[in-house]
């Protein structure tokens, strides 16, 4: 990704949004509007430390790790892919004389199964966590709030090909301030704070 490309800095969390609805990352960069506040925006940075005070105190069995290190709250910044992130766990491994394993960890607070936006936000921080340590990152894990449940994810080449492309596709649709197609499934549309902003969908 060249210098044109990232002349300003996207989040991770863009990453997230874009591939739940395009039109978030339209309505926060092209058309900014004044956003409602919706339940699914209530876990916030006070449940994040509460969360991490808990995770400091427990082993490291459910992720299938044992001589581990725990970062918690970690800012990353690809001057690369222009993107910067907070990420919630690093996870790093002793691999007995070799070098570290790095596995990023994302809190959620849902009861569904991961989605597919989630891996895909997880593989944008496996991305910056290789720039900044310069590693390889090939797992992470989604930690789920309400039942304590973690699952690993697989950042294979092809996620992380998938993130690059919707970094620039971002960045081209932000350039020409091109409103995108809404998401397929209506059912995301009920909770969203810029419902009121897309007039096509009902």
């Amino acid at each position: 990704m060249n210098g044109a490309s990232s002349a300003f800095t996207l989040r991770v969390t863009d990453i997230k949004q874009w591939f739940y609805c395009p039109r978030v990352v339209y309505f926060t960069y092209v058309m900014p509007v004044d956003r409602r506040i919706t339940p699914k925006m209530g876990f916030g940075v006070e449940q994040h430390q509460v969360i991490s005070a808990l995770e400091r105190r427990r082993t490291l069995r459910r992720y299938g790790l044992a001589d581990a290190r725990r970062l918690f709250h970690v800012r990353l910044r690809s001057r690369q892919l222009g993107l910067t992130g907070l990420l919630d766990l690093l996870i790093v491994a002793s691999a007995g004389g070799a070098a570290d394993r790095y596995y990023p960890v994302e809190f959620k607070d849902t009861l569904r199964n991961i989605s597919a936006n989630h891996r895909c936000q997880l593989a944008g921080y496996g991305l910056l966590v290789e720039e900044e340590y310069s590693c390889r990152v090939d797992r992470g894990f989604v930690y789920q709030v309400p039942t304590e449940r973690v699952t690993g994810v697989r950042l294979d080449d092809g996620l992380k090909s998938r993130v690059r492309e919707a970094v620039l596709a971002m960045r081209e649709m932000i350039a020409s301030e091109r409103m995108p197609a809404a998401a397929k499934h209506r059912g995301k549309c009920v909770d969203c704070e810029f419902v009121n902003y897309c007039g096509d969908r009902f």
